[in-house]
């Protein structure tokens, strides 16, 4: 009875504590805060990636698109350029002994050849050649050797010493030295530089003790008594940038490829064409490359500029040799032949234009003034009037005049301006050739 007496008593005190607490005054707040709609702000994250634009003239920003300044002449240029439109100041004569600029010389001209002047031939030549190292130079070799045995029939020329510098300036320079320490060897020297620069001093050396003649590659020197090459860099790069620019006039990419560096008539060809590119800014040169005459390095730069940039629009060339390959690349990738296409003139590419009926040319250098150097140094010695600088016709192959050009005895490789058509052993010397039958003594 007192446990539930006493169980009550303890309820009753719990529930007044409860009713207490319930009945005191509440605490003054502040009055709420209406509520404001809250607009949730969109996660901070990265801007998203925007592609850069490829900039315009991209290959002209590449190292290999600068042009050697020393051996660019703005009035050279100016003067190849009107060259280019010349005629022949002796048109009666092959086209390898025409000239389009009359700057006549004798050895009378020259006291310090007095000697030589009294020597009768037949003459011993020396040739210091840059190297037989390419398609070019291998047709151009034939022409010479093929001129020097008529020569000799004709009772003009003994011995002709060949100094293969197989493209090796160190080589070039001792051949050469070797030349000067020899004085009774050689009544004329024939050089063509391998590079420019550094064949110069030793080709001056070479001057100051006998006649030299420079054609092809020069040295940096107006010592040799003859100059002599068709019309030159210059003019070989104007024709091939000149003909895209006519021939793509909206514009587009341009692929340019080159041999090698430091060479006079490579540098001019490529200043010329990149002078005229950068005159015409509805173009976009894509990419300039040098890839000598490596098959392989052309196809893979074709294939990584379509990836790249999608289309090749046209292509310039500063020598030819890997035309076909460059193009058979297009053809490899799934994409169209460029619209325009500038290579050379050997026999593999002209087939190649006419077959697939493209918008080509073929600017030359020819590969006639190499029996044109020979002839020279032989008149030089005889006392006839030859030309110190002597500016050979460069003339192009057009759609126009390419079916004259064509020749289907002649090998893929051969240079179809080679003014050989007239020579004893012609077409048999350059359809098989052999640059390793010439003798250079004679028993």
């Amino acid at each position: 009875m007192k446990k539930r007496l006493l169980f009550v008593v303890s309820l009753i005190v719990v529930l007044t504590m409860v009713l207490t607490a319930c009945a005191k005054t509440p605490v003054a707040t502040e009055a709420p805060v209406a509520e404001v709609p809250v607009v949730e702000e969109p996660v901070a994250t990265e801007a998203p990636a925007v592609e850069e634009p490829v900039a315009m003239n991209p290959g002209l920003q590449m190292e290999q698109a600068t042009v050697a300044m020393q051996f660019w002449s703005d009035d050279e240029f100016a003067k190849e350029k009107a060259l280019m439109s010349a005629e022949p100041l002796n048109p009666d004569a092959p086209i390898y002994l025409q000239y389009l600029e009359d700057n006549s010389t004798d050895i009378s001209k020259y006291p310090q050849y007095a000697d030589f002047a009294t020597k009768a031939p037949p003459y011993n030549i020396c040739f210091s050649n840059a190297g037989v190292n390419n398609p070019w130079r291998v047709v151009g070799y034939i022409n010479m050797r093929e001129q020097v045995e008529e020569l000799r029939t004709a009772g003009l020329v003994k011995n002709f010493y060949h100094l293969d510098a197989a493209g090796d300036d160190a080589k070039q320079i001792a051949d050469i030295q070797d030349i000067i320490n020899t004085p009774d060897k050689c009544d004329i020297l024939i050089v063509a530089s391998n590079t420019s620069e550094a064949l110069t001093p030793i080709v001056e050396q070479a001057c100051a003790v006998m006649p030299v003649v420079q054609f092809d590659r020069y040295a940096q020197t107006d010592c040799p008594v003859v100059s002599l090459r068709s019309i030159g860099g210059y003019a070989f790069g104007i024709s091939g940038a000149q003909f895209i620019v006519d021939n793509l006039p909206e514009g587009g990419n341009v692929l340019a490829f080159r041999i090698l560096p430091g060479v006079d008539v490579l540098e001019q060809r490529w200043g010329a064409a990149r002078k005229i590119f950068e005159e015409n800014p509805q173009f976009n040169i894509i990419g300039v490359e040098f890839v000598a005459y490596d098959s392989f390095k052309a196809s893979t730069v074709v294939s990584d500029y379509l990836a790249k940039f999608g289309t090749i629009d046209a292509v310039w060339m500063d020598a030819g040799g890997t035309a076909v390959t460059i193009l058979e690349a297009f053809k490899d990738n799934g994409a169209d032949y460029p619209k325009v296409m500038v290579g050379e003139d050997q026999q593999d590419y002209l087939q190649y234009w006419k077959d697939n009926d493209l918008t080509a040319i073929a600017p030359v250098f020819a590969t006639f003034q190499w029996r044109s150097a020979v002839l020279a140094a032989v008149m030089f010695l005889q006392g006839e009037t030859v030309q110190h600088r002597w500016y050979l016709p460069q003339p192009d192959i057009t759609a126009e005049n390419l079916d004259t050009y064509l020749n289907p005895v002649m090998p893929p490789l051969h240079y179809a301006m080679c003014g050989c058509a007239d020579m004893v052993n012609y077409p048999d010397s350059w359809a098989t050739p052999d640059i390793n039958k010439y003798k250079d003594v004679l028993e």
